[in-house]
């Protein structure tokens, strides 16, 4: 498929869009492969990492670590400051714009086709969450 837009003039929460889909692929391919598979189980468990108060906990993790690049920084940026227009109903605003920022810095990795840093940043976002819960299966 070729590449008819260009993904750094792409609207910030399109970007979002496209990485809340690669993030919960990743995290169900993840929670099947480690054995939890009752589907109300599954659910339960993936909230635990794709939820915007995760998503924004594990961003903020990256940032203090300086895990991100500059250029992932200010793909968040932008993601962070895009006006969707909609009120989260379970969270806070700043935390349902960090958890955009991360979807958008996923989505622009994707469309880049940057699948091996996809990986490594989603890998850590789920050592993150394990820390966090304990190791806890």
């Amino acid at each position: 498929m070729t590449q008819l837009v260009d993904v750094n003039q792409m609207n910030a929460l399109a970007l979002a869009y496209m990485g809340d889909a690669v993030l919960e692929l990743h995290i169900r391919e993840h929670l099947l492969l480690s054995g939890r598979m009752k589907p109300n189980t599954l659910h339960h468990e993936a909230t635990k990492y794709v939820s915007a108060k995760a998503q924004s906990m594990i961003v903020r993790r990256m940032i203090e670590e300086q895990f991100l690049t500059d250029e992932e920084l200010a793909i968040f940026r932008r993601g962070r400051n895009a006006k969707s227009g909609t009120v989260p109903k379970n969270t806070d605003v700043i935390t349902y714009r960090n958890s955009s920022g991360f979807e958008a810095i996923l989505g622009s990795l994707y469309l880049t086709k940057q699948y091996e840093r996809v990986n490594k940043i989603i890998d850590y976002a789920i050592q993150i969450v394990e820390e966090e819960k304990g190791g806890a299966k």
